[in-house]
């Protein structure tokens, strides 16, 4: 990876001037030295009227593994262009997840010429993921899975695994079911290595086999792949038969999405699945604007209480200028806490009956941070802004700031694990109670604490 971006630049001008000089053959050396990935991420650069002749130059095997990694608008200029025997020829190297995928993104008479020309067998299993909820593991599953019955001899097993295994996505995991095809077990490819020709698959299995249903949520399922480290997962059905298997590509494809996805919505914007280079101006102000909309609004409220204490900004108008300092400390904090409550959230470490402990560890923290920030804070007011800036700054206004901070910090600390978690009980995404929303909450009741309190020590 770090080889090929160091050397990227270099490869795209070799390749641009081989093109040139039609020197095609040496051209379809270079590529076919780099991996699928690579290659498809060289073909981002070609120019549109480029890209189909230079696909049509690699073997058939890597074409296929080429046109999975390939952004969907280039899928479909290529098959577009592809002749039906060439269409078949990709769709017949594909595996079924990948050709799933490919129906789901591609418009409808693109996807009706796809399962036109698709082997029946294949087209069958692709209506048959096509049916499962999009974010479920039914969805995320491929078909093709290596299967042994617990009666099968060790030599057997690698019969079948031979005369099949070049259909599988991946064979370094076999599942054992019963003629109803109901989940037994599982055995490695090293267990069956380690024993005994003659020794029975049933003795040598793992009946303690971890799998998901069709309908478990696929963030769940790529949270499993991290947890126990496994390359496959299977997949059963309502009544416990195998119909599918999840490998760890697609699990990690998964977590990518759904890692992209919580970063955009806690900067308070609407989740795209697309490169943002790619990603056009309209689409991205649609992407951002509700969010800032709302938040907008949200702050009028900020400024209402400002308004309300109007007259004691006059009287001591010096209490304006930490307004920002208060405001900005506390939306910290509260998104200190949020971010670490979601990240937790997330990895099934925190569920909402642990919001007890969350709280009172919470408060435990903002009261040695609040504190800390404080006493920082008093002494920067006394002999930074009072000796330097020569601010009119007298010991009780600097005790009001301090003591709001204090105050700030802690409720900041509340509210920011509080609303994560309460969105998870709600069945909204705790990512939607991130840094922005929970800042302009925090402003509005850090705002009230410091007007208060002034009102209070200060007579105002």
């Amino acid at each position: 990876m770090v080889d090929f971006e160091e050397h990227r630049e270099e490869l795209l001008a070799c390749l641009e001037d081989l093109f040139t000089r039609k020197q095609f053959s040496a051209l379809r050396d270079q590529l076919v030295q780099l991996e699928p990935a690579d290659i498809a991420s060289l073909f981002e650069d070609l120019p549109e009227e480029r890209l189909p002749l230079v696909f049509r130059l690699l073997p058939k095997e890597p074409a296929a593994e080429v046109f999975v990694e390939l952004d969907p608008e280039q899928q479909e200029l290529l098959i577009r262009g592809f002749s039906n025997t060439e269409l078949k020829e990709v769709l017949d190297e594909l595996y079924v997840d990948d050709a799933a995928d490919l129906v789901e993104e591609m418009p409808a008479n693109v996807v009706k010429r796809i399962l036109r020309h698709a082997d029946p067998d294949i087209r069958k299993s692709i209506n048959e993921i096509l049916k499962y909820p999009e974010d479920s593991a039914g969805s995320l599953m491929t078909t093709e899975i290596l299967d042994l019955k617990r009666t099968m001899t060790v030599a057997d097993a690698f019969k079948r695994i031979r005369r099949t295994a070049a259909d599988m996505e991946t064979i370094s995991v076999c599942y054992v079911t019963d003629e109803g095809r109901h989940l037994l077990g599982v055995v490695t490819i090293r267990d069956l290595l380690l024993a005994e020709e003659e020794d029975i698959v049933g003795e040598i299995m793992d009946s303690n086999v971890i799998s998901v249903t069709t309908q478990e949520d696929k963030e769940d399922v790529a949270q499993a792949f991290g947890k126990y480290d496994f390359v496959a997962l299977p997949v059963v059905d309502a009544e416990g038969r195998l119909v599918g298997i999840v490998t760890v590509d697609d699990a990690i494809d998964v977590m990518e999405e759904e890692a992209t996805e919580d970063i955009e919505k806690m900067a308070a914007m609407l989740p795209s699945d697309k490169p943002y280079l790619k990603t056009g101006v309209w689409e991205t102000w649609r992407a951002r604007i509700p969010w800032l909309l709302l938040l907008m609004v949200s702050a009028t409220f900020t400024g209402q209480i400002s308004a309300g204490f109007e007259n004691a900004l006059a009287a001591v108008a010096i209490l304006t200028a930490y307004i920002p300092m208060l405001m900005d400390t506390g939306g910290n904090c509260g998104g200190q806490a949020s971010v670490t409550v979601i990240r937790g959230i997330s990895l099934d470490e925190i569920d909402f009956s642990d919001l007890p402990k969350v709280i009172w560890k919470e408060i435990r923290v903002g009261v040695i941070c609040g504190a800390t920030l404080s006493a920082a804070n008093f002494l920067k007011i006394l002999f930074l802004d009072r000796l330097v800036f020569h601010n009119p700054v007298t010991v009780e206004i600097a005790a009001v700031i301090c003591i709001t901070m204090l105050l700030t910090v802690v409720c900041a600390k509340i509210i920011g694990c509080i609303l994560p978690l309460l969105a998870k009980k709600l069945g909204f995404d705790p990512a939607v109670m991130s840094s922005p929303f929970i800042t302009t909450l925090v402003d509005a009741v850090s705002l009230l604490i410091y007007f208060n309190f002034a009102r209070a020590l200060l007579g105002i």
